[in-house]
């Protein structure tokens, strides 16, 4: 096939990987994230690992992971990694001379990142042919257009070396797009062809490995894996140049990697056989907690705020007595935001950042003002049963030099010129969708009071928010 400027690549195992009518597909993706299961975390999602096998064999395990993503999120970017299975060629082709098609529709292409890539470093090459056939991240892309159900811009790379250090280099001109404001996806299976229950020990050995965010930790499980003389066992991890390329960017930082699901072919019960199977894993790459907050701690939490709010007004409730340790997170001096939500609507929103008290009676006392919050009618004692909590407890401020140093979804940010001050959630950029530029400026215009720009020549402050909400939606 000849290139030519403005080429989709169309797509081209439809109908052998996954459904290739629009209306077959998306019903099949609607049943396997009804399958898939569910995985209950409050830390932000930075990274997937999914398989790229036939939807029948994998395609289960593949919505697992996708499911970590919040419903209908607006990225900037999507980065899609995927080892060829065709060409062995040195380093990483992006794609940039047209967009992808699905069944699903068409995915635009961030050819600008594309381009900004190609000219950065010679570990990036334009090797089109790598992405003309290429099972392993087409695959991927239903999952994503029916997750997202938005016009998500992708940048598609597929990896032709097998060497650890170009994957190294790679991953270092990666590394400054591996921001909150973009989702990478990285493909491969796991171990081909060893016996179900081999598939099933050396499967989990390579996934604990990634799962210590170690490079060299990954890359001793396949030689040992090697080693084992397992029959059958034709690799241990099809995509590994992927996953080490993403391990390099996320090691020795605050990343915390999960693993949510596994199933191998075998375990189809239809078209499995058990003497020669595939394995697949989901893993999700999260952003580390800020605080340690146990689940008894969430609890005691959110029933504070509750009892709280609910004393106030007029309800006999009795006031809880508190712990008597003195290590626990609420003893401790942290900020807090109290979010009341009536019918999943939010009614009250007050909080303030840390200072010389603790976060329970930070706690106590916005629980209070956010039932009176000025730009809500106040909440109501026939509403308590309708109520929803939402705590953010928040580190200290830190103060930036640059929105360089501010990843939007990550930080919160507090705006402050003379007297005039304001501050936004981090969460508010995940349910609003704005881009940093506009999150900056509302906040700088709409909470600060000081003009869209305001915020250019004012003193900014970041900070992070553990969230702990109550995990049951109160609607009658």
């Amino acid at each position: 096939m000849i290139f030519n400027k403005n080429t989709n690549r169309v797509p081209a195992v439809a109908g052998q990987f996954y459904p290739s009518s629009a209306p077959s597909l998306q019903n099949k993706l609607e049943e396997l994230f009804s399958q898939a299961v569910a995985v209950k975390t409050s830390q932000p999602l930075r990274a997937i690992v999914s398989p790229h096998a036939g939807y029948i064999f994998s395609g289960e395990v593949a919505a697992a992971a996708f499911k970590q993503i919040p419903a209908n999120k607006s990225y900037k970017n999507i980065f899609v990694l995927a080892s060829s299975h065709r060409y062995s060629f040195g380093g990483a082709a992006v794609y940039t001379d047209g967009n992808y098609e699905t069944p699903l529709g068409e995915i635009t292409v961030n050819k600008k990142i594309g381009k900004q890539l190609l000219a950065s470093s010679a570990v990036v090459t334009n090797h089109n042919k790598s992405h003309l056939n290429e099972h392993s991240l087409e695959v991927q892309l239903p999952f994503l257009q029916y997750r997202l159900a938005n016009d998500f811009k992708l940048v598609p790379i597929i990896l032709g070396t097998h060497s650890a250090d170009t994957c190294k280099k790679l991953a270092k001109v990666l590394q400054p797009y591996f921001t909150a404001e973009n989702l990478f996806v990285i493909s491969t299976d796991f171990s081909h062809y060893p016996s179900y229950e081999n598939a099933n020990l050396l499967d989990q050995l390579t996934a604990d490995a990634i799962c210590t965010n170690k490079p060299k930790k990954l890359l001793k499980a396949i030689e040992k894996n090697k080693d084992k003389k397992i029959g059958n066992l034709a690799t241990s991890l099809c995509g590994w140049t992927s996953v080490l390329t993403l391990m390099h960017m996320t090691k020795n930082q605050d990343f915390e990697l999960k693993k949510l699901a596994y199933k191998n072919s075998g375990d189809n019960k239809f078209y499995g056989e058990k003497d020669r199977v595939v394995g697949y894993w989901a893993i999700g790459v999260y952003e580390k907690a800020v605080f340690e907050i146990s689940p008894s701690e969430k609890e005691e939490i959110l029933e504070l705020a509750r009892h709280s709010i609910s004393r106030f007004l007029g309800k006999d409730v009795a006031e809880k007595k508190a712990k008597k340790s003195n290590n626990g997170i609420l003893n401790q001096k942290a900020g807090a935001f109290i979010s009341i939500y009536i019918h999943n609507e939010l009614r009250g929103c007050i909080g303030g950042f840390a200072g010389e008290k603790t976060l329970r009676e930070m706690i106590k006392r916005f629980a209070v003002s956010a039932t009176n919050d000025q730009r809500f009618n106040p909440i109501e004692p026939y509403e308590l049963d309708s109520m929803t909590l939402e705590v953010s407890v928040l580190t200290p401020l830190k103060k930036i030099k640059s929105i360089d140093e501010f990843e939007l979804g990550k930080h919160g940010i507090y705006i402050q010129s003379g007297f005039n001050s304001g501050t936004f959630l981090p969460q508010v950029a995940d349910k609003t969708g704005w881009s940093k530029e506009e999150f900056l400026g509302r906040c700088s215009k709409n909470k600060a009071g000081i003009g869209w720009d305001g915020w250019k020549t004012a003193e900014l402050y970041t900070y992070e928010v553990a969230i702990v909400k109550d995990d049951q939606e109160k609607t009658s």
